[in-house]
């Protein structure tokens, strides 16, 4: 009776551990993104996971399920917030407890990701966290917004024809589709963006101009909180 005592209270001890923070990065394309998330793996060690690439590998293996890049922003975005939610949460909660099964024991100390991209839906995220003990997110992560709102549809454009490359899903886009994609969606995505991060605490920074200077600000201010 005592051992399936002490198994019960395995299970249902849930308190948290310490855990380093995991880095999240959101923000509109070509806010820089990928790029300072290379920059943290370099300096600060820390394993980048691109949410483009999980949404790609979502369409390829369940294709049934609607995530897909380049398609639907706000679908994408909503049907893959619950597995974001869980994600998160058995990675970076301390308990790593799942139905029936304690993982805590598949920790490994130290492990540290960086997540990067746009397709956050926190309404989502946060209620799945909650099932994880995780009530706010600037509790367990730090939050990184990256945002271009200093920039005109002139510059954007002139921007993007500058320095997209073959790898960019835009480098084929005629002068008419460039415009109307930074008129239509880059600068209101961006600016609808601004305020979703506001909301959940990410401290934002602006890449509009001198971004070198802006990734060196970043990681000044996350060694800061890692130290």
């Amino acid at each position: 009776m005592e051992a399936c005592i002490e198994v019960m209270c395995l299970r249902t001890d849930i308190r948290e551990v310490p855990l380093l923070k995991n880095i999240i990065i959101v923000g509109p394309s070509r806010a820089g993104k990928t790029t300072l998330a290379k920059k943290i793996n370099e300096e600060l060690n820390y394993f980048v996971i691109s949410l483009d690439k999980l949404v790609a590998v979502f369409g390829r293996a369940y294709p049934e399920l609607d995530i897909r890049l380049a398609w639907d922003r706000e679908k994408t975005t909503a049907n893959i917030a619950p597995f974001l939610g869980h994600f998160l949460g058995m990675f970076s909660s301390g308990h790593g407890a799942a139905d029936e099964l304690n993982l805590r024991a598949h920790a490994v100390e130290g492990n540290r990701f960086v997540l990067e991209g746009g397709y956050f839906d926190f309404e989502k995220i946060s209620s799945v966290l909650k099932l994880y003990g995780i009530e706010n997110l600037k509790d367990n992560f730090i939050l990184i917004g990256l945002v271009q709102n200093k920039k005109t549809a002139d510059e954007f454009f002139d921007d993007l024809r500058k320095y997209d490359t073959e790898d960019d899903w835009t480098y084929g886009f005629e002068d008419d589709e460039l415009r109307e994609y930074v008129s239509q969606d880059a600068i209101p995505f961006g600016r609808a963006m601004m305020e979703q991060l506001r909301n959940y605490g990410f401290k934002i920074y602006d890449t509009s101009v001198e971004r070198e200077r802006v990734f060196k600000q970043v990681l000044e201010d996350i060694r800061k909180e890692i130290m």
